[in-house]
This record gives structure tokens, sequence and C-alpha cells, in this order.
């Protein structure tokens, strides 16, 4: 069974750091399409950090040059490394993975259905 499991959220001042980190367990990252998304409470849903398979990125202007977006296939994985936090960024992180979306289709508030869920890390960013 797959499964997702993310960690690493917390509270930050503006202008800290944070890593979420998203372990895969139940099958091989390195053959899907992977993204972090991000719900705020009243907001929709949206994809703001993508890797493919190749390695590629894709990110959403909002945190474009501020988060990256990495995985270690050898722990199986993903990471999203979050700099310059701004109390905009406060919102429920999820990670995601799927083996046919790809890049800039899971960037955004269009998004299709997606394989593979996890269940969430709150971020908090404090003014």
């Amino acid at each position: 069974q797959v499964q997702l499991v993310e960690s690493g959220g917390g509270s930050v001042q503006a202008g800290g750091s944070l890593r979420l980190s998203c372990a895969g367990v139940g099958y091989t990252y390195n053959y899907y399409c992977m993204g972090w998304f991000r719900q705020a409470p009243g907001k929709e849903r949206e994809g703001i950090a993508a890797l493919d398979s190749d390695g590629s990125t894709n990110y959403a202007d909002s945190v474009k040059g501020r988060f990256t977006i990495s995985q270690d296939n050898a722990k199986n994985t993903l990471y999203l490394q979050m700099n310059s936090l701004k109390p905009e960024d406060t919102a429920m992180y999820y990670c995601a993975a799927d083996f046919r979306v790809c890049g800039p289709s899971l960037i955004g508030t269009m998004l299709p259905a997606l394989d593979y869920w996890g269940q969430g890390t709150q971020v908090t960013v404090s003014s």
C-alpha cells in the first residue's frame, strides 16, 4: 500500500526557514512526478512546487526564489526547503505523487485528481 507521510511543519517568525519532508512508503519515488501543495483556511488548494522524474522543477510565482523542491531517492523522501517565509505562507502543506500528471500541471489551483496524497503538515508564519 502506498503511503506519503509529511513532517517538518511548525511555527516560525516571518523571515525564517523550515524544511518539510515527505516520506514515501510502498513505491519508488523516481518513477513518479511529485509535488507540494498548500491550502489556507477559506482558500483553494494550490500546487506550489513540482519535481518530475527527470529532475525538472516548476514553482508557483508566489514561492519562486524562496522555496526549493528536492528529493533523496535513497531515502525515498521528498523535501521542500522554505526560506524567507511570510505570513501569507501560513497553510496546511501536502505532498502528492502521480504517475502521469507532471510539471506545470501540478502548479496552481486548477488541479487534476492525483494518485496519492499525504495527510498534511501545518506551517504557521507569524509577523
